[in-house]
């Protein structure tokens, strides 16, 4: 048999690609607050649709990547269910209206938190494009204060808003795949094909351009790009081609961003002193991306590796198999 078609020849943690930059030192003195806090927020109790296991995962993910502390801000009827599926978050539950779309004072309530308590908010698992999902993702991306991570219905919702262009304030990493990422740029008359490696490329970085934020086109070879860097990420295989793992990235990215990127200094709502530099905190968003992708597809090769198989990942086993990347590194 051919070795590049057996499971058993995915790279091993000797012969994995190396990542992209190194994986800072964690404090061994810290405690769950020097690691940071991921609010996702997400899920939609909204008949017909419910969803709440997108959040979930997306909180545990951050979790096992080693982030302190992850909050699901949910719709209230999911939150129990939220965090059943994972028991070591916390929950913010949102008010919902008869129609069990979000009520929109509570949720700026509960943005308004988010912005000044957390580190990172990570928005769109499972949110829908509603009009509560809209107004969330315009707070997300209007405030200043934290970085966000969009994924899913949240840049499907970042697509309906007016003024695109002008609305995004807050240090933003995208995560589309190639559905949503052709979704976006029909909005942005972008006519660009992302059908080759090549035009994947080009086509992503035009985006970030566009909009001033971090694009990670998701897909075989993901690319990463802030409009003039560019990353493609060599790990990962087609048994991470399920439900959920999306989600997983999601997770990964925000919690790394949590743990290692310092906060945004500008723009500041009121007039405050330069934070210190935090050496503990050496990364930009972009790196915390890089090596978000390459966490990401290094766990989904370590599981393949594992199970001796190319198909039947769940997404929640490919967030517990971060750990073990982690602590081969």
């Amino acid at each position: 048999m051919d070795d590049s078609t057996n499971p058993a020849s995915k790279p091993s943690a000797s012969t994995r690609p190396a990542p992209p930059l190194p994986l800072p030192p964690r404090n061994p003195a810290g405690h769950k607050g020097t690691f940071g806090t991921v609010s996702v927020i997400g899920g939609c109790a909204m008949h017909p649709h419910r969803m709440a296991g997108a959040p979930a995962l997306s909180a545990r993910a951050a979790l096992r990547t080693g982030a302190g502390l992850a909050r699901l801000v949910m719709p209230a009827a999911l939150c129990d269910i939220g965090l059943t599926l994972c028991p070591s978050a916390t929950a913010r539950p949102v008010r919902q209206l008869d129609d069990g779309d979000l009520d929109r004072n509570d949720l700026a309530a509960a943005m308004d938190a988010a912005r000044f308590d957390q580190h990172v908010m990570a928005v769109g698992p499972g949110l829908s494009t509603g009009e509560g999902a809209q107004h969330t993702v315009m707070l997300a991306v209007g405030q200043g204060e934290c970085h966000v991570v969009l994924d899913a219905d949240g840049i499907n919702s970042l697509g309906l808003l007016t003024d695109l262009q002008d609305t995004l304030v807050a240090p933003v990493i995208m995560t589309p795949h190639p559905g949503e990422f052709r979704r976006l740029a029909r909005v942005l008359e972008m006519e660009q094909a992302i059908d080759t490696p090549e035009q994947r490329e080009q086509a992503a970085g035009e985006m970030a351009r566009r909009l001033g934020c971090i694009v990670v086109l998701k897909g075989a070879g993901t690319v990463v790009t802030d409009g003039h860097r560019m990353y493609v990420n060599p790990t990962g295989n087609a048994a991470m081609a399920t439900a959920g793992t999306g989600d997983v990235l999601t997770g990964i990215i925000a919690g790394l961003a949590a743990q290692f990127v310092p906060p945004p200094s500008e723009p500041r709502p009121w007039p405050m002193a330069p934070r210190p530099a935090d050496p503990s905190r050496p990364w930009s968003l972009y790196d915390a991306a890089c090596f978000g992708v390459w966490l990401h597809g290094a766990a989904g090769d370590a599981w393949c590796q594992s199970r001796n198989s190319p198909a039947g990942l769940l997404a929640d086993e490919l967030a517990d198999a971060v750990p073990g990347v982690l602590g081969s590194l």
